[in-house]
């Protein structure tokens, strides 16, 4: 059976994939602050469906991607 945040979470995986896709083909630059939110956004939806099938190494890499994807949005902000 298939959950409801287990589709939260695959879609988090999809953002996550076609983020780092896009910017592969030169269609978002790292400089780009849609990247840094497609990372954030993508890492939200997979750790709330870990929430409910607690995995403590995907917890941390998901937090930690979260983290560092909000330095991206810092230094994107600070060029303002």
């Amino acid at each position: 059976m298939i959950y409801y945040y287990d589709i939260i979470g695959t879609i988090g995986v999809v953002i996550i994939i076609v983020a780092y896709f896009l910017l592969q083909v030169n269609k978002l630059n790292i400089d780009n602050i849609k990247f840094s939110m497609l990372n954030i956004i993508g890492s939200s939806f997979i750790l709330y469906s870990l929430a409910f099938n607690w995995n403590l190494s995907s917890v941390l890499i998901e937090s930690f991607w979260i983290l560092i994807s909000f330095i991206g949005v810092i230094k994107y902000i600070k060029k303002l």
